[in-house]
């Protein structure tokens, strides 16, 4: 015989008399996905989201699973890597595992091959998946649009932080991040601290939603 599931009511009656009993609906934290964009261009960037990435995984939040991986001509798991609580120690071993840093830019590629080879696999559907990138695309827009639309019907949010987004008078009117745009449930900044922080906000409240 089953017993009651989870979060229902249930009875004790072991004095005689009926008291109500609830328990409360256990709630498990969405996975969170990063994806880290190494090309040349996001260098100026690079080794500050590489840290927020490593800070997702061992900060308060740490109980929340958290995947990271690295794009630019080549996808590259580093979750391994991010598992080493020094984070000197922890860049160090990313970047002897990451071997297209400061290369070119093949999203909408590596976007397939992240949800041809993860995606599926519960990695990331339904997670909240974070796209740290410029958004320059050096191959076909329509691709990275494809791909992007595949993981917005997977995930439950996408949120895409782009550091240029802060520059005066910036618009997203690169070829590939006005593809991305529209499969983007929130597109924020990612290059100072303040903005980190904000973007760390936003995930912690994104995974914790059920």
């Amino acid at each position: 015989m089953t017993g009651p599931a989870a979060g229902a009511n249930t009875t004790d009656a072991t004095d005689g008399s009926a008291r109500l009993r609830h328990r409360a609906p256990v709630t498990k934290p969405r996975r969170v996905v990063l994806l880290l964009d190494v090309s040349g261009s996001m260098d100026p960037y690079a080794d500050a989201l590489l840290r927020f990435a490593h800070a997702a995984a061992h900060g308060p939040a740490a109980r929340t699973p958290t995947e990271v991986f690295t794009i630019g001509t080549r996808l590259t798991r580093v979750t391994r890597e991010m598992a080493h609580r020094d984070p000197d120690t922890a860049l160090a071993a990313v970047a002897a595992a990451v071997p297209d840093r400061s290369g070119g830019t093949r999203l909408g590629e590596m976007l397939r091959a992240f949800l041809d080879g993860w995606g599926q696999r519960s990695c990331a559907r339904g997670a909240v998946v974070v796209v740290l990138s410029d958004g320059w695309e050096r191959a076909d827009p329509a691709l990275l649009a494809d791909q992007m639309g595949r993981l917005h019907r997977l995930a439950h949010r996408v949120v895409w932080a782009n550091p240029r987004k802060a520059q005066p008078g910036y618009a997203p009117l690169a070829a590939g991040m006005a593809a991305a745009l529209p499969h983007v449930d929130a597109f924020v900044e990612g290059h100072s601290l303040a903005a980190l922080e904000q973007l760390a906000a936003v995930v912690r409240g994104v995974a914790s939603d059920a």
